[in-house]
């Protein structure tokens, strides 16, 4: 009798039972408060209003905070979700350099010869060798020149050679969009290249176009550093309407188009150049001459120095803690790739992006970092195949906070409203007024559709939260407002209370100009 019974009531009751189980089950996985700390639960209700915007909608976030001491989670939404992380790569490539190369590694650039000399005659070729140093900038390879012309020598009866062989020829990354080919912070990347200043955008020259006195003269362009390697086809008019700048496909043609008004301010654009190889040793081919030594021969490039060449002058340049600088405040691209192929070459003995990226995910993997789940197939997170989930951003936070060399990495991250661009970086015009103001550091990330903030922020109560925010497939201009107001909420928090801040305009962050899906650091010469 009990038997039919105990059916028709479990045929009633799972009906109502199930749902609730499910509902459970995805409360607690996508957006719940975890851990043991009950007074942290107002943190998920206030993210969980902030990620409700209706900026969102139909989009993807993933959101991690933990106590960066006892690496207890506060709030997971989404941990595992792969998404693309833009900049925020640079977390995994910026600490794995760190650690494989050490931050005391330089790069090293040099002028070699296998010759005799016979007078101040060089009997033989002049190499010169580059091993990835993306700070290289004119005057460093005017130094070199010098150095060679102090060794006594005022003619090389061979040729100068360029070697880059450190790094192998594959020039652009997986999946870099072919309409950034000629901007600077798409720049190809090589062993032997040339910043044209000192936020070192290796591999890319500065245009500067001047309007003319009146009405239809031709502006003056001129270009740095001054090379014969770019030619300017200059097509402008002074006049009323829009400039364009911009480099020809497989060339080293820049071509100037439209007009600029008489009177109006002098306009820049950072060009990246189609081989640096080539640009560098252009540019120390002219130092040479300018020292006064001649070399009859012509010029090789991508071809290795002999063992035996000895050393006519070197330069090493600042150690990877310094680099790290310019490198994470201001989002180089560049950077990242050159310190991901220079691993690969300290590890196996390739300068390739399979072999950096291997050895990144090995060094990720040994410090708690489920690689497995990572796909990154840059160094600086240009491609869009990049996949990281915000997990797996917290647990490299968490992480690296053991190590060594943590302080110099951790001074690197860009620091909110901090006004000084090598201080604040990319958040320097962010959360200002609010208590992250100068508290909250962070990497940002910065694509169309894709942007990220993690990073570290001391709590009202001096506790300091690891914070990890991606945010992906959104159809707004930008999303930044979301991540700001999640972090200015983490440090406004404090023990049993958090209160979501309202999401607010910050200058430039819902910009729609063509801008809106890059790092602000990138939107030259309108820095951030």
């Amino acid at each position: 009798m009990s038997r039919p019974l105990n059916r028709r009531v479990s045929g009633w009751i799972w009906p109502l039972v199930i749902p609730l189980v499910i509902g459970l089950a995805f409360t607690l996985t996508w957006s719940s408060p975890a851990g043991a700390d009950a007074s942290r639960a107002g943190i998920g209700d206030a993210i969980d209003t902030i990620l409700a915007d209706p900026l969102l909608k139909g989009g993807a976030a993933g959101v991690v905070v933990a106590d960066a001491d006892s690496g207890a989670m506060l709030y997971r939404h989404r941990p595992d979700d792969r998404l693309m992380p833009a900049s925020n790569t640079k977390l995994f490539t910026s600490a794995a350099a760190m650690g494989v190369l050490g931050p005391g590694h330089r790069f090293r650039t040099d002028v070699l010869t296998d010759g005799a000399r016979r007078g101040h005659t060089l009997r033989g070729d002049l190499y010169l060798r580059g091993t990835g140093d993306p700070t290289m900038l004119a005057g460093d390879y005017d130094r070199l020149a010098k150095g060679v012309a102090d060794a006594g020598i005022t003619k090389v009866s061979g040729r100068l050679i360029a070697d880059d062989t450190r790094f192998d020829a594959q020039r652009a990354g997986r999946s870099w969009a072919a309409d950034d080919e000629s901007s600077y912070y798409a720049a190809q990347i090589s062993a032997l290249t040339l910043a044209p200043d000192t936020d070192y955008d290796a591999g890319s020259v500065i245009v500067e176009v001047t309007p003319g006195a009146a009405t239809g003269d031709r502006p003056k362009v001129t270009v740095t550093p001054p090379n014969a390697y770019v030619r300017i086809d200059n097509r402008a008019t002074t006049g009323s309407g829009s400039l364009t700048i911009e480099r020809q496909h497989g060339s080293n043609t820049i071509t100037v188009n439209g007009a600029l008004p008489a009177g109006a301010a002098t306009a820049k654009e950072w060009v990246s150049v189609w081989e640096p190889t080539g640009y560098a040793t252009s540019v120390f081919a002219d130092a040479l001459e300018r020292h006064g030594v001649r070399v009859a021969g012509p010029t090789r490039l991508g071809r290795a120095a002999p063992a035996g060449a000895r050393t006519l002058a070197a330069h090493r340049s600042m150690p990877l803690k310094d680099l790290l600088i310019p490198f994470m405040k201001l989002s180089n691209n560049i950077h990242a790739e050159a310190l991901t192929k220079a691993i690969g070459y300290e590890t196996a003995g390739r300068g390739t992006w399979d072999a950096g990226l291997a050895a990144i995910a090995d060094w990720l993997k040994k410090r708690g970092v489920d690689s497995g789940t990572v796909r990154q197939v840059d160094g600086s997170g240009l491609s869009r195949m990049d996949n990281i989930a915000a997990g797996r951003l917290t647990e490299l936070l968490l992480s690296v906070r053991d190590e060594p060399w943590y302080a110099d990495w951790y001074a690197s991250l860009p620091v909110a409203c901090a006004p000084d661009r090598f201080v604040g970086g990319t958040l320097r015009t962010r959360m200002c007024s609010t208590p992250a103001a100068g508290n909250a550091r962070g990497k940002t990330g910065s694509l169309t559709g894709a942007s990220a903030l993690s990073g570290y922020v001391t709590d009202a109560d001096g506790r300091e939260l690891v914070y990890s925010v991606v945010l992906n497939n959104y159809l707004a201009a930008s999303v930044k407002n979301l991540e700001d107001a999640i972090v200015v909420t983490l440090a406004k928090s404090g023990e049993g209370h958090a209160e979501a801040v309202r999401p607010r305009a910050v200058r430039g962050a819902t910009d729609a100009s063509a801008d809106a899906g890059r790092e602000c650091s990138w939107a030259k010469p309108r820095r951030c």
